[in-house]
């Protein structure tokens, strides 16, 4: 039987695994695993691009408004100026869309297209920076690209309840055509579950991951750090992914900028890093799906989260983590950590629990025999 023939289509490359936090490269590892891919993009209507920022500018400048030009009908039509060429090239079965409602809203393809995502314009209005202080075209456009998007897709795929909600009530998609399936781990080195070990330390580790040190509650995570260690723990921090300003620092806080998940050293260095902690914290201030969170989890590292955007299709509350209050600066936090730490069975039951919800449900293979159904 011939194997089926997909068109990963995004203005991104998939093969780079800094993309998206991995999840593109994820994602196309895992269709290859089922059939044929072959990759439309990367590609940019660069000139169109370049047009829209400058009139982005003259509006935040003038007006003090944005333009959410990635979410734009002038970008999308150029979009689909290439992509409509590249799909008529060959007979695909499929066309797969992550992340990629301006790519796909334009484009007059009779191949089924399976649009995934972890958040919709509407869900994301006002609560990421970059789609807050809209004009109202903007908000209008953006709007219609995501209801395009969504209503020629045979499926979307969403990684979270949040994300599935506002596909079928703010966009009105059947319910049947709406599949929540939760994302996996995007790492190559992964421990398996015989490899870790649940002995209680002698330093508590606790692990911050992000780029942006502001946007994922850095501040907040330093705090219980500090709280945790005044209250005489024995607890170091690591900071992953960025710098934070110069009065975050304390001897029992380690910093490592940047980590390469496109070379072997890196993926070694996050296995390394991930081995040796003991709570992941994210005090998150915006979210879809923190795929750092199946990365602790395949770890057997609990996580504590801001329940905020779609965190919940990830964490679940008491088997492997906690989710925490948006407005909680630091305390709520200590006091869980706190209690786990003096009830060490307790830690340890969790920490088996956390592996175990990953191997269920919060890895690819898992993603992918979902996915499969919908074939």
């Amino acid at each position: 039987m011939k194997p089926l023939l997909f068109a990963y289509l995004s203005c991104s490359d998939p093969r780079d695994k800094r993309v998206w936090s991995g999840t593109h490269h994820s994602i196309y590892k895992s269709i290859c695993s089922i059939g044929d891919v072959d990759v439309l993009g990367p590609y940019e209507p660069k000139l169109r691009v370049l047009f829209a920022r400058a009139i982005n500018q003259i509006y935040l400048s003038v007006f003090g408004k944005r333009l959410s030009y990635r979410h734009s009908k002038f970008i999308s039509k150029g979009y689909a100026n290439y992509f409509d060429k590249k799909l008529k090239e060959k007979k695909y079965d499929y066309v797969i869309a992550p992340a990629a409602s301006c790519e796909i809203a334009f484009i007059t393809t009779r191949i089924p297209i399976i649009y995934i995502t972890d958040g919709t314009f509407s869900s994301c209005l006002n609560y990421h920076e970059s789609l807050s202080h809209l004009t109202r075209k903007s908000v209008d456009e953006g709007n219609f690209i995501e209801n395009s998007a969504i209503e020629k897709s045979k499926w979307v795929i969403v990684s979270s309840d949040w994300a599935s909600k506002s596909v079928i009530n703010d966009y009105k998609k059947e319910k049947n055509s709406v599949i929540t399936i939760p994302y996996g781990a995007n790492l190559e080195l992964l421990p398996e579950s015989s490899d870790l070990n649940y002995t209680i330390p002698k330093t508590w580790k606790l692990l911050f991951v992000g780029v942006y040190w502001d946007n994922k509650g850095g501040e907040i995570a330093y705090n219980a750090f500090k709280q945790l260690k005044k209250k005489g723990f024995n607890i170091s921090l690591t900071v992953v992914g960025c710098i934070p300003p110069k009065k975050f620092s304390d001897p029992e806080m380690r910093v490592v900028p940047f980590i390469d998940k496109n070379e072997v050293t890196g993926q070694q260095q996050f296995y390394d890093v991930f081995k040796e902690h003991h709570f992941l914290l994210l005090p998150t201030r915006f979210d879809c799906t923190p795929i750092v969170i199946n990365e602790a989890s395949a770890f057997g590292i609990p996580s504590l989260v801001t329940n905020s955007g779609g965190v919940a299709g990830h964490l679940r509350n008491g088997e492997n983590g906690h989710l925490m209050d948006y407005n909680d600066e630091g305390p709520g936090y200590v006091s869980k950590i706190e209690k786990l730490i003096n009830k060490p069975e307790d830690y340890q039951q969790l920490r088996k629990k956390t592996r175990e919800i990953y191997d269920r449900e919060l890895n690819w293979s898992h993603w992918i025999e979902e996915f499969g159904k919908c074939l």
